[in-house]
C-alpha cells in the first residue's frame, strides 16, 4: 500500500507500478481519493511477487521501469490464474508501444500528459475494465446458470421417462396376463396387439432414460429392442416368424421415433397375423435407411401379398393407427405391388 493511502473494506484493489516515486505518490493518492485501494511498487519483480501474493482487480503498468520496459512482465502476467486487466501507461505517444501491449494483453493505454488529463483518463480507463470484468463475470455465470438448469431438467426429465417406461412394463404385463387368461382367438389377439403398442411406447422412454441427449433417439439401438420384444410376443407355434433388421444409425427427434415405433409395431404384428400360412415360418424385415435429407421405413415379408381391393382383415385399428402416425411424421404409406409378398415403404424428412 503506498504511504498516502489508507485500506478501504470491499475497495477494489489496484496495483501500480510505476518507477517514478513521485508520480506513483500522484497517482496513489488520486486513485485512493476516487475510492480504490492502491498499491505502488517500482519493478516488475515487486509486482510479479505481490501478483502471486494477492488479489488486484486492476493494474496499472508503466512502460519505460529501471532496465526494462512493461511489455517484459506483461506475458508473465497473462499466464497467472484469474490474471486482472492491465491498463498500459506510458509517456510516449508512439503508436507501436501501445499497439503492442495491446497485442500482449493489455486491455487499454494511457499516455502520461503535462496537460492534467492523465489521471482523468486513468481513472476511467480503471472503471471500464473493472465494469467489463463484472459483465463478463455476470454473462459466465449466467452461462453456467443455464448450463446447470438444463443439465437439472434433463435429469428430471430422464427420471420421468425411468418412471413412465417402468409403469409402462408394469402395464404391458398386466395386459399380458390378462391375455393369457383369454382362449385363443381374436379377443386375445387384440389384447396382444395393444401389449406390443404399449411396448413399443414403453422403449421409448427406456432409451430416453440411457440417452445422452433425450432429444433424440437412436434409431438403431431402438428399433433392435423393439425387434426382440415384438417377436417375444407375437411368436408363437402358429406364428414362428422371425424379424430380420437393417437400420441406419440414424438419430430423429423423440416425437418422430414414437410414431416410427407404433407404425413398425402395427407393420410387423400384421405381418406376424396375415402374411404366412398358421404353422409356416415366414421371415418379416425392416429397414430404416437415409438418401441425403430424406429417411425410408421398410417393412417388407414373402408372404401371400395383400389385395387392395379386398376388405381389411380384423378390426381394420391398425390401419387407421398406421394412417395417424404418417401423417403426424408428414408421410404417407405406399405398398410395392411388384414385389412378391408385401412391402410397405414410407418416406419422410430426416
Amino acid at each position: 500500500m503506498s504511504p498516502d493511502s489508507a485500506s478501504l473494506p470491499g475497495a477494489r484493489r489496484i496495483l501500480y507500478i510505476e518507477d517514478d516515486a513521485g508520480l506513483a505518490r500522484l497517482v496513489s493518492r488520486d486513485l485512493t481519493r476516487a475510492g480504490y485501494d492502491v498499491r505502488a511498487v517500482a519493478t516488475c519483480a515487486e509486482g510479479l511477487t505481490l501478483l502471486t501474493a494477492e488479489r488486484f482487480d486492476v493494474i496499472a503498468l508503466d512502460h519505460f521501469l529501471a532496465g526494462e520496459t512493461g511489455l517484459d512482465l506483461l506475458p508473465a502476467i497473462k499466464t497467472l490464474p484469474n490474471s486482472p486487466p492491465v491498463i498500459y501507461v506510458t509517456g510516449t505517444d508512439e503508436g507501436r508501444v501501445a499497439i503492442a501491449a495491446l497485442k500482449a494483453g493489455a486491455v487499454d493505454y494511457v499516455i502520461k500528459d503535462v496537460g492534467g488529463e492523465f489521471l482523468d483518463l486513468l481513472r476511467a480507463s480503471i472503471a471500464q475494465a473493472i465494469e467489463q470484468v463484472e459483465m463478463r463475470r455476470l454473462k459466465e455465470a449466467a452461462e453456467r446458470a443455464v448450463v446447470e438448469a438444463r443439465d437439472r431438467a434433463e435429469t428430471l426429465l430422464r427420471e420421468v421417462n425411468h418412471r413412465v417406461g417402468n409403469s409402462l412394463q408394469l402395464v404391458s404385463a398386466f395386459v399380458h396376463l390378462q391375455a393369457g387368461s383369454i382362449p385363443d382367438g381374436p379377443a386375445r389377439d387384440m389384447m396382444r396387439e395393444t401389449e406390443a403398442r404399449i411396448m413399443a411406447i414403453a422403449q421409448i422412454h427406456r432409451r430416453l432414460y440411457t440417452s445422452d441427449d433425450v432429444r433424440v433417439v437412436n434409431m438403431s439401438d431402438y428399433l433392435v429392442g423393439l425387434a426382440e420384444e415384438l417377436a417375444s410376443t407375437l411368436r408363437t407355434v402358429e406364428r414362428p416368424h422371425r424379424i430380420s433388421l437393417a437400420v441406419a444409425p440414424v438419430k430423429v427427434a423423440t416425437d418422430r421415433a414414437v410414431s416410427l415405433g407404433v407404425i413398425v409395431t402395427e407393420l410387423v404384428t400384421n405381418a406376424f397375423k396375415y402374411a404366412y400360412a398358421p404353422g409356416e415360418e415366414g421371415e418379416v424385415r425392416v429397414q430404416l435407411r437415409q438418401d441425403g435429407a430424406m429417411l425410408t421405413l421398410v417393412v417388407e415379408d414373402d408372404g401371400v401379398g395383400m389385395n387392395d381391393e379386398a376388405a381389411p382383415r380384423g378390426t381394420g385399428l391398425g390401419q387407421k393407427i398406421i394412417r395417424t402416425m404418417a401423417q403426424g411424421i408428414h408421410s404417407r404409406l405406399e405398398r410395392d405391388a411388384a414385389h412378391n409378398g408385401t412391402r410397405v415403404m414410407l418416406a419422410f424428412p430426416a
